[in-house]
């Protein structure tokens, strides 16, 4: 029972500090839709993001970059709608935050006003300080994220493990302490050496998720569609699939179109 009504229980950035003050790992996947985040809300994971990566799952974009603040609107609406648990998170977009803190908060402002969001996620460190000052300051909650933050693609020119380098390593150690310093309520670290990842678990307060930064974190964090194997173009080594949801509906598919060609849908029993 006590279970139970724990998995009843709102999450909130508070009770996110709770479970990494107890040791108790957090769970976080993406939804970009109202059926999608019902589901995964329902299967109790502790954190639903809204993330930017939609650019890539539902507009078949090459990279984030391309998304609109509009369409993550309408996206983060689409979840909060299936959400009863989970906190959710929005990421804001590329453009909508860098080198223009005004602009950050009215992002961050609409993000919270049109999607009934709990917080939001951006990437970066000491160069987006004044958009995270800004943003707090209006009681807007974020989370951080450091490491590979693929809306600096054109930057690294690669998606191969960051921060292996000394001074890349020590940059990172640095914009962490600083993102918690702000105010981020957690942070979330992208495809770096395991090691790195569980020195920041263990030096910082805030829970830190990880993708691809090994098990030594605070909890982790993929993209549903990637578990589902709805998505069987990309597999690099940190994803792990629990489902093969790609055969399984094109086998449904397939049966359809057949049962459509040959007369056998819809049978008497399925019309009026």
């Amino acid at each position: 029972m006590a279970l139970r009504a724990d998995m009843n229980r709102k999450v909130t950035t508070h009770r996110l500090l709770e479970m990494k003050m107890r040791g108790e790992k957090i769970s976080v996947l993406t939804a970009y839709d109202f059926s999608m985040a019902r589901i995964i809300d329902q299967a109790g994971v502790d954190v639903i993001l809204v993330g930017d990566s939609a650019s890539n799952v539902m507009a078949g974009n090459v990279t984030t970059l391309p998304i609109t603040l509009d369409q993550m609107i309408y996206h983060g609406s689409s979840v909060t709608k299936g959400v009863k648990r989970a906190l959710v998170a929005v990421d804001l977009p590329f453009g909508t935050y860098q080198g223009n803190s005004k602009l950050a908060l009215a992002s961050a402002i609409r993000v919270m006003k049109e999607t009934s969001a709990d917080c939001i996620k951006i990437e970066g460190g000491e160069e987006i300080k004044e958009s995270i000052e800004r943003i707090l300051s209006a009681g807007i909650p974020i989370i951080g994220h450091l490491g590979l933050t693929p809306q600096s693609i054109n930057k690294f020119g690669t998606y191969t493990v960051r921060a292996r380098e000394e001074a890349e390593a020590k940059k990172l150690l640095q914009d962490a302490h600083l993102l918690e310093d702000l105010g981020c309520f957690a942070i979330v670290l992208e495809k770096i050496p395991a090691k790195l990842a569980t020195q920041v678990a263990s030096e910082l307060r805030i829970p830190i998720i990880g993708i691809g930064a090994g098990g030594g974190v605070d909890g982790q964090v993929l993209v549903a569609h990637d578990i589902l194997g709805i998505t069987n173009e990309f597999s690099p080594r940190f994803i792990r699939r629990y489902a093969n949801l790609y055969e399984i509906m094109t086998n449904a598919v397939e049966r359809y179109v057949e049962d459509v060609k040959s007369c056998d849908f819809p049978n008497e029993g399925e019309q009026y």
